[in-house]
């Protein structure tokens, strides 16, 4: 009974040690918490953020340009240009863009799908308003296919005049 006994007053008092450890919660012993990130001082500004092909035949030019201005007071950096899907290729500087100057973001869409064209690029960088989200729009219509007809043919099997 004693060994029980002197069992449970360990496991309690090991217990309240524990529990007395875990209610600093407002202290760092040893341990020092990050400071949160200044805001960056870069900004980018576009000089539109749509683009509409209108109507373009299929295997036409998908190629369009944004451009963008760093109205910021650092170095712009573009570190990601996604598509939302496979068919739209985004291509953005790999350099930094100074202050007071321009980039262009070149996209380019598959003509070959048929159909109407909705779909985004996301930018992101060290901007301080964020993210940018570029749009692109249109259809693609199907070229027609053109075909040769036979000219005045007498289709095979067709009934002959008899000449008498």
């Amino acid at each position: 009974m004693k060994k029980l006994v002197y069992t449970l007053g360990l496991i309690a008092g090991l217990s309240t040690l524990t529990l007395a450890q875990d209610g600093h919660e407002g202290h760092n012993h040893g341990t020092e918490v990050a400071p949160a990130q200044s805001t960056s001082l870069a900004d980018i500004k576009m000089d539109k953020v749509t683009h509409d092909y209108g109507t373009i035949k299929k295997g036409g030019n998908g190629e369009c340009e944004f451009k963008f201005t760093n109205n910021g007071k650092e170095p712009l950096v573009i570190t990601n240009c996604q598509g939302s899907c496979g068919c739209t290729v985004p291509q953005c500087p790999k350099e930094p863009i100074l202050p007071g100057k321009t980039g262009v973001i070149k996209v380019k869409y598959d003509t070959q799908r048929v159909g109407g064209i909705y779909k985004t690029v996301t930018v992101n960088s060290n901007a301080k308003s964020g993210n940018v989200l570029l749009t692109i729009k249109g259809t693609v219509e199907d070229v027609p296919v053109e075909t040769d007809f036979p000219q005045n043919a007498t289709p095979a099997g067709a009934p002959t005049e008899k000449k008498g």
